[in-house]
């Protein structure tokens, strides 16, 4: 970050401390392309290395790809330096809901209202495969229209962390919201685990404090296992049933999420299922995130071939250096699935990239669509098993002689689309190709990371800008 200027990466200008913690500190910011408001976390690389928690920011930053949702906190990139992580993510205007209960109890239905938010956004998260394991008031902000946001995602598991016996095993959470399970350490189920904690919300936000509380850890735990609390006077009859099923001690009786969201009492009031599958509609599926590039189109013109592409105008040194091995962000991410999109780097003219892609389609037996700015359809003439395999190829200008080629899955199969991917188009374009985004160069650069000559003899002012 540039002191001086409060610039980060010349793309978002850093305010005010937001909270800070042991390895982390949160900035409000802007962007400075759009002017949206965000929230940035940054993270020390050395004091997370030294303490061994690398790979739970690496989880934190899967996992928040994957659940994107209208209530849960979005996280829109992650940039890196030598020393430095940085998440850029939603800011949550509203601040913490802690801060509302902290003040005492909420009316019924703002607390169903949060708690209908709160159920649509882990069963979200579950359908995933991902299990938060730290739900609290603390880790649930407010955006703006005071709708609610799930947020820290750094205690969670992936399916993939079960062991054997389909279980869970890592004792984690906040004591006061933790499952009975969790605490006996023989094992849980994640999603049981959560809707406990579900459960716990729900009583603090109708009553303004804890179902159980007791200055004694241990005594506290023992409350829990036996679920021992007690419903204040005006707990309705209706909320009372729905809490014993949801606070059962005994996770294989415990209430499901699919029954919460048929009891009487939740489904009372709004109708959110509507406005939440219409976001979720309108919420994109691509892993932009962990993108080091930021589309811009302003109608630039390749001159080579007369086409209209998109032209990324704000690309800087971190960008380039990004499409280099040892300084791809992707190494960030586990995967839990195959990838749908790519992206490559290639120094040939734009005419002879178009011409290629339309061999690659004829040869591959795929309908190729064109349309404006750079962006070319594939669609299979075969239906798969979810439908037609629908591919898109989008060409961006970087300067005049060097374009950024981006390919991904919009519809079908994501197995058959890696299979086409693997077989066909990575082969196929192998020609045109000087690196793929996290792998070295075809012909590898005489020092690692090093940015071509080239490209610094057209844009001079980035050779200040290397590390």
């Amino acid at each position: 970050m540039d002191n001086k200027s409060g610039v980060l990466m010349q793309r978002y200008e850093v305010g005010r401390l937001l909270g800070q913690g042991t390895f982390a500190k949160v900035y409000y910011a802007r962007s400075v392309l759009t002017g949206q408001s965000v929230a940035i976390k940054v993270i020390d690389k050395d004091k997370v290395t030294r303490v061994g928690i690398i790979n739970q920011i690496k989880r934190e930053i899967s996992i928040m790809r994957l659940v994107r949702h209208p209530y849960i906190v979005h996280l829109y990139e992650v940039m890196a330096t030598k020393t430095k992580i940085y998440f850029v993510i939603e800011y949550a205007k509203g601040g913490e809901l802690f801060n509302k209960v902290a003040k005492g109890k909420l009316k019924e239905d703002i607390a169903r209202k949060y708690f209908q938010q709160l159920i649509y956004a882990v069963d979200f998260c579950h359908s995933r495969g991902v299990y938060h394991r730290d739900l609290k008031p603390e880790n649930i902000l407010l955006d703006e229209n005071e709708n609610l946001k799930v947020s820290d995602f750094g205690l969670s598991a992936l399916s993939e962390s079960k062991r054997q016996d389909g279980l869970l095993h890592t004792t984690c959470g906040t004591p006061a919201y933790v499952a009975p399970e969790v605490i006996s350490r023989k094992g849980y189920d994640g999603a049981k685990a959560d809707i406990w904690s579900c459960g716990v919300i729900l009583f603090v936000l109708l009553a303004g404090y804890l179902p159980f509380h007791d200055s004694n850890l241990m005594e506290m735990y023992r409350k829990i296992g036996k679920a021992e609390f007690k419903f204040p006077s005006w707990f309705p009859a209706d909320v009372r049933r729905l809490l014993s099923r949801i606070l059962d001690p005994n996770p294989n009786s415990r209430t499901s999420i699919a029954r919460i969201k048929e009891s009487t009492w939740f489904k009372r009031g709004l109708n959110l299922k509507s406005r939440i599958n219409e976001a979720e509609s309108s919420t994109t599926s691509s892993s932009d995130t962990d993108s080091a590039f930021l589309r811009q189109e302003n109608g630039g013109k390749a001159e080579e071939n007369k086409q209209d592409l998109p032209r990324l105008s704000n690309l800087n040194a971190f960008d380039i250096i990004s499409l280099s091995a040892g300084f791809d962000l992707s190494r960030l991410f586990e995967e839990s699935c195959p990838k749908k999109e790519a992206r490559f780097v290639s120094w040939k003219p734009a005419s002879l990239i178009v011409s290629k892609l339309e061999e690659l389609a004829k040869r591959m037996k795929f309908k190729i669509n064109k349309k404006d700015g750079g962006l070319f359809k594939f669609e299979g003439i075969k239906e798969g098993r979810k439908g037609i395999l629908g591919i898109d190829a989008e060409i961006f200008v970087l300067t005049s002689d060097f374009h950024l080629v981006e390919v991904k899955k919009t519809s079908g199969d994501t197995l058959e689309y890696k299979k086409v991917f693997d077989e066909g188009i990575r082969p196929g374009l192998q020609d045109i190709v000087w690196a793929w985004q996290g792998e070295p160069p075809a012909q590898q650069l005489e020092q690692e990371n090093e940015v071509p000559e080239p490209l610094l003899q057209q844009r001079p002012e980035l050779q200040d800008q290397l590390p």
